[in-house]
């Protein structure tokens, strides 16, 4: 059964879903290689069309009757108003500890920012929760050496955070401490995981200065980096890359790892002169690399 609870006060700031998953179905004895939450983005349309957004995952580690929940953070990440499918978190860590001792499990929460750090509610971007279609309802997916276990939501609860800066700054002392307990490995695999690195171009290093007139170059940017087990959220791994990853890690010498490439790609405008000595305005696409991922 789902269950979601909106707070109304004019005193809370912080807004938020919790959802809460029953992980019994997870074979008795069995380490999780990796776990993901997944919940569906549909296109965000009106208010906040324009905008980006922090989407951050937490652990709830203690509840209290009166103040804010403990929370570690476990992921986040940025993305635009108009973005539209699965978002994946990486939430591997807290799945293993659900599975040892099942009291530690106190759910999830979801948070979403604007750039200038102001709270809004998750639905407002897009977020489907438990009322929306069956098809794009969150879910939590595990992953084990042989299986794959699919974990729909048990509970789901929305409302708004206690506190004001308090409660901001409970966020970021949950931030330092997951940035300190991190696994050492995955610290620094982090550092050269696949992602987006500064490039711009020079027209006139490319020697088109004569026939380009504006701009006089762009960012282009170019994606880089290790798709190393497990490919984390921030990654933007296809299913398929996924699955070539697992059989790279029985099989490193037959099938190798996933490539990073670019996932979304923008256009740019450029002013020219043709053949005919005529100028142009003609907008490129695909020029300006916006995400990266494992493919």
């Amino acid at each position: 059964m789902t269950v979601e609870r909106d707070k109304e006060s004019p005193n809370l700031r912080w807004q938020y879903k919790e959802f809460k998953f029953d992980v019994s179905r997870i074979p008795e004895g069995e380490a999780v290689t990796a776990a993901e939450f997944r919940i569906y983005k549909d296109f965000s349309e009106g208010r906040y069309e324009n905008e980006t957004f922090l989407i951050s995952i937490y652990q709830v580690l203690k509840e209290y009757p009166h103040r804010d929940s403990d929370l570690f953070l476990l992921d986040s990440r940025v993305i635009w108003a108009a973005e539209e499918g699965w978002l994946s978190f990486d939430i591997t860590v807290t799945s293993n500890l659900w599975v040892v001792d099942s009291s530690h499990n106190l759910g999830l929460q979801l948070c979403v920012e604007m750039h200038d750090g102001h709270s809004i509610n998750p639905s407002l971007t897009g977020l489907v929760g438990h009322s929306g279609a069956q098809s794009k309802r969150p879910f939590m997916v595990a992953f084990f050496k042989e299986t794959e276990v699919h974990i729909r939501v048990s509970r789901a609860t929305g409302g708004r955070r206690k506190g004001g800066n308090r409660g901001r700054s409970s966020r970021r002392n949950y931030e330092a401490a997951n940035i300190a307990t991190t696994a050492e490995h995955n610290s620094s695999e982090q550092k050269h995981s696949c992602k987006k690195h500064e490039l711009y171009v020079s027209f006139r290093d490319l020697g088109w200065q004569d026939w380009i007139i504006a701009p006089e170059g762009y960012a282009a940017f170019y994606c880089d980096g290790e798709c190393s087990f497990p490919l984390n959220a921030h990654m933007n791994a296809t299913n398929h890359a996924i699955v070539q990853t697992l059989v790279h890690l029985m099989n490193p010498e037959f099938v190798p790892k996933p490539c990073c490439a670019p996932t979304k790609l923008n256009a740019i405008s450029v002013l020219y002169f043709d053949d005919s000595s005529n100028v142009i305005l003609k907008k490129y696409r695909n020029m300006v690399v916006r995400a990266c991922g494992c493919h």
